[in-house]
């Protein structure tokens, strides 16, 4: 009887979770590839699996034009996935300036492969975020003092704008995506921005990791992502409670919304500021900060005739028992 390889561990662990990720996608997909390890790991991953669970995929790779050099990057990422089975596309975009170099990047690249999935006609679009990205994201969340939402990381899978957003590597470690590049004799490209110090990502991936796990041990990276998971089932626990809550206690009012201050007042601080951002979020498009919040839960919790709060976008002010936002 013929000898069979075994297969690489690490090819098997990114194929388990690339096969648990299509078991409920009805659909095409897109794989989001710009030649990197983690990236290319998943491509083959899907080009493996995607045939056998009768799932069409493609794999689009986002040019975003900031390096010399980008467009040929950019070719040989999608010459690659062509070889592994999948169909590919390179899709060119402008990178804007609003909120630096790599929110810009990212809004162009998210709204990229939007755009491919409905020409596609695409259901899903697969993104290669590892654990140590989840890792990463919370620790940079908690350096900023973003709250529990940014604290909750990276979504495994989430609906925005009629499609899924999967993440099927969020499980898996990003020494084994290089290492299934390995076995698979795929060359990964080494984008030079993630090696360009400038960036949070990058100064939390190069230094504050390493230090963690030399001084507090082995397995930081998956305690953090751990703490993600948790709190992204109190986020979702508490996003049911807010509006199970704003159907009671939230009116429309001229030019803006108001909320009973006695109800908001009779909730827990946690939930009565989740209320508070949500609200103004929702009518407005805008974040309040935590200082701005507690203002605003003081005209409900601790009344003594305050005037106007200026808000961003809005302004919020105590009118009887109700917290009346307007715009402006």
């Amino acid at each position: 009887m013929p000898h069979r390889p075994s297969l690489d561990p690490a090819v098997a662990e990114i194929r388990r979770a690339v096969r648990a990720a299509l078991e409920d996608v009805d659909g095409p997909v897109l794989v989001g590839l710009s030649g990197g390890a983690d990236s290319l790991a998943l491509a083959a991953a899907v080009a493996f699996e995607a045939p056998k669970a009768g799932v069409p995929a493609t794999a689009v790779v986002v040019d975003h034009g900031l390096q010399e050099g980008s467009d040929a990057v950019a070719s040989r990422a999608a010459e690659v996935a062509q070889r592994l089975g999948l169909l590919a596309r390179v899709v060119r975009v402008e990178v804007g300036t609003e909120g630096g170099p790599e929110a810009a990047a990212r809004d162009a690249r998210r709204a990229a492969l939007s755009a491919a999935a409905r020409e596609a006609g695409a259901t899903a679009v697969l993104l290669a975020h590892t654990l140590d990205d989840q890792a990463e994201t919370v620790l940079a969340g908690l350096a900023r003092g973003s709250g529990a939402l940014s604290l909750a990381g990276m979504a495994p899978d989430r609906e925005d704008g009629g499609l899924r957003w999967l993440r099927p590597l969020l499980g898996v470690r990003r020494a084994a995506t290089r290492a299934a590049c390995t076995a698979q004799d795929l060359p990964p490209w080494d984008d030079p921005h993630n090696l360009d110090r400038r960036f949070l990502r990058v100064r939390v991936r190069q230094d504050v990791m390493p230090l963690l796990e030399t001084e507090i041990g082995p397995g930081v990276a998956e305690a953090l992502a751990r703490t993600a998971e948790q709190l992204r089932e109190d986020a979702e626990a508490f996003a049911e409670m807010i509006e199970e809550t704003i159907e009671d206690i939230v009116e429309h009012a001229e030019a803006g919304i108001s909320v009973s201050a006695p109800a908001l007042a009779a909730n827990p601080a946690a939930l009565r500021h989740r209320i508070i951002r949500h609200v103004v979020a929702s009518e407005f498009g805008v974040s309040l900060t935590r200082p701005q919040t507690l203002e605003v839960a003081r005209l409900a919790v601790d009344w003594r005739g305050q005037g106007p709060i200026d808000l961003p976008g809005c302004s919020a002010r105590r009118t009887g028992t109700r917290i009346v936002f307007t715009a402006g």
